[in-house]
């Protein structure tokens, strides 16, 4: 049985919220919020797989710490860019 498109955005959105790093849960949810709704198809399956990786990793490659995997290098510094001016915006 497949996931329904409502139950995907509801359980991506949770997992944005719910990353074990307090840091992570204050990047990826807001993003979340503000764009889980409109991504194509093909974006949601590249954040599905981003949400699969570890907080660890994650932080290092927002903050531009560490190298970017190539699959994720467009959504990683759109979530910074977004990130960046939500702070700027305080």
């Amino acid at each position: 049985m497949s996931e329904t498109q409502e139950a995907q955005l509801k359980r991506m959105g949770m997992r944005s919220w719910r990353r074990g790093m307090k840091e992570m849960d204050l990047i990826l949810g807001p993003y979340a919020d503000a764009h889980l709704a409109t991504m194509s198809k093909d974006r949601l399956i590249i954040f599905d797989k981003l949400l699969e990786e570890n907080d660890q990793d994650l932080l290092p490659w927002i903050l531009g710490q560490n190298p970017v995997p190539a699959y994720l290098t467009d959504l990683i510094a759109e979530i910074g860019v977004y990130a960046r001016e939500r702070l700027a915006a305080k």
